[in-house]
């Protein structure tokens, strides 16, 4: 039987920091995937230049039944914590907007980074070897079947992720250990997913596939003013990613396309001021035209601006700044960035991330109760997380 100190089921984020640290602290450490290629989700992350992490992380960034839980790992291992290990291999990066910091060159210099390091403080990486069996070991510690391999372990850290993205391996095995072992786990959904509408909704935006806009998005409480873009299914963009996170099917979302604008007034002025230009053509100073044209033919805002009631003028600018708009569903999974819900962190120590009722047995990353806006949130959370379960692995 295969000895180790600390095997971890996952070779992503979380996982391979988990391991680098639990390394550096001496101990024997195994990282198992039934991936061909270790840390796929960051390969493919921020269009291939990974948005590693972001200079604004905060707790209030993160979603979660507990949103306390989070501050202990998020304070320990901070974004320049991550910044000096990239910085230290030398891989160029650079802040794009609302503090999300990219690689200027290959995402692929993340893992191969990460590699490295995990390497070098000794750990070993196991691929294409799916873990059918987990068993705790009446001495303490945990047996596991390994692609058939009997392997044993002290400590067993679950880092498989969550069902985001399933054509990159994603599963829902992490749920299915945490079940086993008695934790508890909240609603899982997707999150940072676009948004779909029914037919009849859609056959009116469909011509609009494409056209992207600044605006506010909001849903509930929450609100994000970012782009928004309009596609063959509905609606995605940052704005609308963002927003997928507390929307929940059967609610409306609100949309602002001119946020800080009161299109109303500005109509009405652009009425006494030329009234012989069309609505679409004042409109058009605000959106994109084939948007503006779009909205006016859905109010009958066809006319000259002198020729437009100023009831068809405030239905027009309501349209603009108030659209409200309930989607039927999300693009689900496939497309999903991450998973919202997992393991329920009151089951979890939040210095740690080790399951409280069983010893050794730790949960890190997008499988736990924690799940960060866009823009690198999700990341720091792996890195940060990983980083705590390592230091007691």
């Amino acid at each position: 039987m295969d000895q180790y100190d600390v095997v971890v089921i996952g070779a992503g984020a979380a996982g391979l920091m988990t391991a680098i640290e639990a390394g550096k602290r001496g101990r024997r450490v195994l990282v198992v995937d039934h991936a061909k290629a270790p840390g796929e989700k960051i390969r493919i992350s921020g269009g291939g230049r990974c948005n590693f992490t972001n200079l604004r992380t905060a707790p209030d960034r993160f979603l979660s039944n507990n949103p306390r839980f989070c501050i202990s790992a998020l304070r320990r291992y901070t974004p320049a914590d991550f910044i000096a290990l990239v910085e230290k291999h030398g891989v160029a990066w650079h802040e794009k907007t609302l503090g999300q910091l990219f690689c200027d060159g290959s995402a692929r210099q993340i893992v191969d980074l990460l590699l490295k390091e995990m390497r070098g403080a000794g750990g070993e990486l196991r691929l294409e070897a799916p873990v059918t069996e987990v068993r705790q070991a009446g001495e303490g510690g945990f047996t596991l079947q390994v692609a058939g391999r009997a392997t044993a372990c002290q400590s067993l850290v679950v880092a498989c992720g969550g069902k985001s993205i399933p054509k990159m391996g994603a599963t829902g095995f992490g749920y299915e250990l945490a079940r086993q072992f008695g934790a508890p786990i909240i609603e899982t959904r997707p999150a940072l997913v676009p948004l779909t509408f029914e037919p009849g909704l859609l056959s009116r935006i469909a011509p609009l596939s494409g056209v992207a806009v600044d605006v506010r998005a909001k849903a509930g409480k929450a609100s994000f003013d970012e782009a928004m873009l309009f596609t063959h299914r509905g609606l995605s963009g940052p704005a609308i990613l963002q927003i997928s996170s507390y929307w929940r099917e059967g609610d409306p979302i609100e949309v602002n396309m001119a946020p800080g604008v009161d299109l109303y007034a500005e109509l009405k002025a652009a009425k006494s001021a030329s009234g012989r230009n069309s609505v679409v053509t004042a409109l058009a100073e605000r959106l994109p035209r084939r948007l503006a044209q779009s909205i006016c033919e859905q109010h009958g805002a066809t006319a000259n601006l002198a020729d437009a009631p100023d009831k068809i003028l405030r239905a027009v600018a309501e349209a603009v700044n108030a659209w409200r708009v309930k989607p039927v569903g999300s693009e689900g999974y496939r497309t999903a960035e991450v998973t919202l819900g997992g393991v329920d962190t009151e089951a979890l120590d939040s210095r740690t991330l080790q399951l409280k009722s069983t010893p050794g047995l730790y949960f890190v990353g997008e499988v736990v109760d924690v799940t960060g806006w866009l823009g690198g949130y999700n990341f720091q959370w792996a890195w940060a997380s990983g980083w705590s379960a390592g230091q007691a692995a």
